[in-house]
């Protein structure tokens, strides 16, 4: 793949239908579940991608067993019962925070000592909200990097369970590895969430959720606030199943934005209201936005339709779905009016800091954009060419893509990072698009 890539713009507006490749976020959990699970499970419709090799490398170096096809997108993990068969493990995490906070909590159900670490941006991201309730759990937890950041030492004689208390301020997924370990522990887990609003809710159901498939009982997880809120998660373990993996909803965004972008009609199989992906809601606010979102179930299956331009801009929360932030501020550059989006803080933390960087992204296109405390504020102004930096971070490159299918001249500087999450974007994209062969490569 180039260095960078030139983004042909499109000459009509952007139809077809398209079927995004398995959940990230489901792949790496129901890994989790496989794992630990009494029986050998089978996934289907894994997603082949960075961020899942990385998990099932990491598992492997636990001593479980895991056989990936991924060019069939079908996974067989041999579970343990609960139980860390290596005493120690040295495990590289590389980019994928996913990885670092469930391992990290997986870990403390092992009898020895794992050491989790990453790249250099990996040790630039917290996690002491992880490693202080494993702590108060009993388990020796230490983040060696300053600010509480990895790599992680877990020393570990066991996992009993108990009682403890997560923030879920900067991300959902210290909440997530934990409950994702209780059913593993003699005692089971109460997660008492700290008071305070507890960013990507979504998430923390959709973790209970595969929980649930897996045969554990853990109940509807709670959603922050004043009282923060409990978790009870009893002990019972997890019981082998042959489980499918529905459509990556934070890769179906892009597809609808060059819908909302172009004026066109684009159709995503395979996810429906009924997701457990809270990102599907990105297509209700195009649908503020002026576009058209069908909920349709054709073919046995849902889908959503998004037609017509996203003509005018809003204000609005994306706490909730703010994965896809990159995606609605590229849309928001070609409204008629302004855009607000709020509540987001949390993902100056992420790949990168998609707040302020994403910001000098826009600015580079042309755009009136301005960070505000906890998320960013664009204005379309006259757009132009330029030549877009990724940070490293896959949906800065995925997202500001789409601009260049209207606006001649973008180009992305190092492509090839969207392979974190969705190896195959440039050829999904390009064949919507109907690019020249040679340019989806």
């Amino acid at each position: 793949m180039p260095a960078a890539r030139d983004i042909p713009s499109s000459t009509r507006p952007i139809e077809g239908t398209v079927r995004p490749p398995g959940s990230k976020s489901l792949t790496n959990r129901a890994l989790v579940c496989a794992a630990l699970a009494r029986g050998a499970s089978e996934l289907k419709g894994a997603l082949d991608s960075e961020d899942t090799r990385v998990m099932v490398a990491g598992l492997t170096s636990l001593g479980i067993g895991v056989e990936a096809d991924w060019r069939s997108g079908r996974i067989r993990v041999v579970g343990t019962g609960g139980s860390i068969p290596a005493p120690a493990a040295t495990i590289d995490c590389a980019a994928s925070g996913t990885t670092m906070r469930f391992l990290s909590a997986v870990c403390a159900l092992g009898h020895g000592r794992y050491r989790l670490d990453g790249t250099a941006r990996m040790r630039q991201r917290p996690i002491g909200d992880l490693v202080e309730p494993l702590e108060e759990l009993g388990v020796d937890a230490t983040a060696e990097s300053p600010g509480g950041c990895p790599p992680v030492v877990i020393a570990s004689a066991g996992l009993r369970g108990g009682t403890t208390t997560v923030r879920g301020g900067t991300s959902s997924q210290f909440a997530s590895g934990l409950a994702l370990v209780a059913p593993c522990t003699p005692l089971g887990l109460r997660l008492t969430l700290a008071p305070g609003r507890v960013v990507s809710v979504p998430y923390l159901a959709m973790t209970a959720r595969v929980m649930e498939a897996f045969g554990a009982t853990c109940g509807p997880p709670p959603v922050g606030g004043d009282d923060g809120g409990t978790w009870q998660i009893p002990s019972g373990g997890y019981v082998a199943t042959r489980y499918t993996i529905e459509p990556d909803a934070s890769a179906a965004s892009y597809f609808l934005a060059a819908a909302a972008i172009t004026g066109g009609r684009v159709t995503v199989e395979g996810l429906g209201r009924a997701s457990l992906q809270g990102d599907v809601a990105f297509a209700d606010a195009l649908e503020r936005m002026g576009c058209r979102v069908l909920w349709e179930r054709g073919a046995g299956e849902d889908c959503i339709t998004v037609s017509g331009r996203a003509a005018r801009g809003i204000d609005i929360d994306m706490n909730a779905i703010s994965d896809t932030v990159p995606t609605l501020a590229a849309v928001a550059l070609f409204a008629s009016g302004p855009t607000v989006i709020r509540n987001v803080a949390h993902i100056r933390d992420k790949e990168t800091d998609r707040i302020g960087d994403l910001v000098r992204e826009l600015r580079r296109l042309g755009a009136a954009a301005t960070e505000t405390a906890d998320g960013l504020r664009i204005e379309p102004r006259p757009l132009h060419a330029a030549t877009i930096a990724t940070y490293d971070d896959h949906r800065m490159a995925m997202s500001m893509a789409l601009a260049g299918l209207v606006i001649p001249g973008v180009r992305i500087e190092n492509p090839r990072c969207v392979g974190k999450t969705f190896p195959e974007y440039w050829r999904f994209l390009g064949r919507l698009a109907g690019w020249p062969t040679e340019a989806q490569d």
